[in-house]
């Protein structure tokens, strides 16, 4: 059965954007001297800008103020945020629940230029659609409060939402908020206890009732 409501997560799950925020990140951390780590895409997948600042402060040295730091980083990625391309099958399914008159939102962890300029370039744009950036919360994911945001400006229960997510971050967040949650990783993992694990758009169908 088709839910009444879909709310993706961007980075990784709609656009296969994570390369490019772990290269911009890397490039901006040898810019001031600093090695990246090398478990770096295991432990900034799905977090939020200012935590990622925090551990890179607190265990790497990194002595810029957070606003200096973050506008680094963008200075790497915005220029490479052309070249995004969807994540396989994501868009599609997407349009196709639009078509059906699903209610649908993009939750995103990024903050509201990223989610702007990712959205765009892969032509995910169109009037009265539904976009919770970082900046638009108090709390990002883990907490369940981006998600629960989309429920609001959708008007539906958290329990007839679907959630879908490639983090763990993300799928904790979709779980932490009552609704039903598809984590869908880049590379085949576990998910966190209670999320519907998938590897392929097709699966991805099946769970939406699409098939």
């Amino acid at each position: 059965m088709t839910p009444k409501a879909v709310f993706w997560d961007m980075d990784g799950t709609l656009v296969d954007s994570e390369p490019l925020h772990e290269a911009a990140l890397v490039a901006a951390l040898h810019s001031i001297g600093i090695p990246p780590p090398t478990n770096l895409h295991q432990r900034v997948l799905g977090v939020a800008a200012w935590p990622v600042y925090e551990m890179l402060r607190d265990e790497f040295g990194l002595d810029l103020p957070f606003d200096a730091w973050i506008v680094r980083k963008y200075d790497h990625y915005l220029p490479m945020a052309e070249t995004l391309v969807p994540r396989a099958g994501a868009i599609e399914i997407f349009n196709e629940l639009r078509a059906l008159g699903v209610e649908q939102a993009v939750v995103s962890n990024s903050d509201r230029l990223i989610v702007d300029a990712n959205l765009s370039a892969v032509g995910l744009v169109y009037p009265g659609m539904k976009t919770i950036s970082r900046n638009d919360v108090r709390e990002g994911k883990p907490h369940p409060e981006p998600f629960l945001r989309a429920a609001w400006l959708a008007g539906v229960d958290p329990a007839e939402a679907v959630a879908v997510d490639d983090s763990r971050t993300g799928a904790m967040a979709g779980l932490a908020a009552g609704m039903k949650t598809i984590f869908w990783p880049e590379a085949p993992m576990e998910g966190p206890p209670g999320a519907i694990v998938i590897n392929s758009a097709d699966e991805l169908r099946g769970e939406l009732g699409l098939r």
